[in-house]
């Protein structure tokens, strides 16, 4: 299949691009403003499919907008009316308004749909909502990139009206719903109605300013958002897209002593804390219990043992779990025994150690008791 994409230079263009570039069998041709005339009648003149894309959004002269929206639509069916092929156009909600912008997108809607009646041809027209995620350029026309950007850097950001909101849909999500329509046996192809992409996120301005602020804050912090909120999942993606690339690592606070250290590494609400624990050889660790809090500890270097006591029993045995990080096995600690880790090795001992909760010191739920 040959795809024709315009606009491939584009926020959408280059994801979509990439996307299609690992499709088995495709065969893209990536038009922009770099391209020639000539290429541009070449390839609708052999392509399968088109992914119509490019558009103006915010040119120096209102008139642009006629011209590079309605106007290059309207050349690209000329050319693709010598042998119709299925055409995609990603058109805007803001069509529906009365402006300069939206009247150019409404003329370039109304011209796909003259042309599937016209020929026969399956036509799909988008109206997309305000799309977020990587590449998108800053400073330019999307809020959400522009904050990503800024405060990423520490640099100010303008929130007109915090209550403001606006529906937001995410580019991998556009992109699968795009692809989608490739499919021989899609049904979605209508000449009057607007197609959109699902899941769509309708928040205040306000909201997505104090997630993306939290981001920034991670280092500090170590809270990761809840990845079961999709659109927390999606936004923290995008910020993290947009790190200055000096910025990737960050520095961690490490609990060192005479016996080794001990380092929290993330944060979750939901899903409690993961630490890093160094033991030298011949210490031991813990000597406490806890009421409700659980843990999972993975010896990934050296080798040692892990003790259990359970609490309600003055007779009970001590039970013992010998661990390596030559054999990687997870060792649960349940609540109401007391436990311990040691150092049997004669190299640092590393454990990967995950508990339920994040530590709270007013309510630490841990209570010294050897075993």
């Amino acid at each position: 299949m040959r795809v024709l994409v315009t606009g491939a230079n584009g926020f959408v263009g280059k994801n979509l691009c990439l996307a299609l570039g690992r499709m088995e069998g495709v065969e893209v041709f990536r038009y922009d403003l770099g391209n020639t005339r000539a290429e541009l009648e070449e390839w609708a003149g052999t392509c399968d499919f088109v992914f119509h894309l490019a558009g103006v959004n915010r040119p120096k002269d209102p008139a642009e907008f006629a011209k590079g929206n309605a106007g290059f639509t309207e050349e690209l069916l000329a050319l693709l009316a010598r042998r119709p092929v299925p055409v995609l156009l990603s058109s805007s909600i803001q069509a529906a308004l009365d402006n300069d912008y939206g009247k150019s997108k409404a003329a370039a809607e109304e011209s796909v749909r003259a042309y599937g009646a016209r020929t026969g041809a399956p036509v799909y027209v988008y109206r997309l909502a305000n799309v977020f995620g990587k590449w998108c350029r800053p400073n330019y026309n999307s809020a959400v990139a522009t904050w990503c950007h800024n405060i990423a850097r520490e640099l100010p950001i303008q929130v007109r009206d915090p209550a403001a909101t606006v529906t937001l849909v995410y580019i991998d999500d556009v992109v699968e719903s795009f692809i989608g329509c490739l499919e021989p046996r899609n049904t979605r192809n209508t000449r009057n109605e607007f197609l959109s992409v699902e899941p769509s996120y309708t928040k205040s301005l306000g909201e997505i300013v104090e997630l993306v602020r939290s981001f920034h804050d991670e280092p500090k912090t170590l809270d990761v958002p809840d990845q079961r909120d999709g659109f927390a999942k999606k936004l923290y993606a995008t910020y993290l897209s947009y790190l200055p690339e000096d910025q990737f690592a960050y520095p961690l606070t490490m609990h060192v002593d005479n016996r080794g250290s001990f380092t929290e590494i993330l944060h979750t609400a939901e899903r409690g804390q993961v630490s890093v624990n160094v033991s030298r050889p011949g210490i031991t660790k813990g000597q406490h219990w806890h009421h409700t809090k659980h843990e999972k500890f993975l010896v990934v270097s050296g080798e040692g043992a892990i003790r259990f006591r359970k609490m309600d029993d003055p007779s009970a045995q001590v039970i013992t779990y010998r661990v390596s990080g030559a054999k990687l096995e997870v060792v649960r600690i349940p609540p109401g025994y007391t436990h311990n880790i040691e150092n049997l090795g004669t190299t640092d001992m590393v454990t990967v150690m995950w508990a339920n909760e994040v530590f709270d010191p007013q309510r630490p739920d841990t209570f010294r008791e050897e075993v």
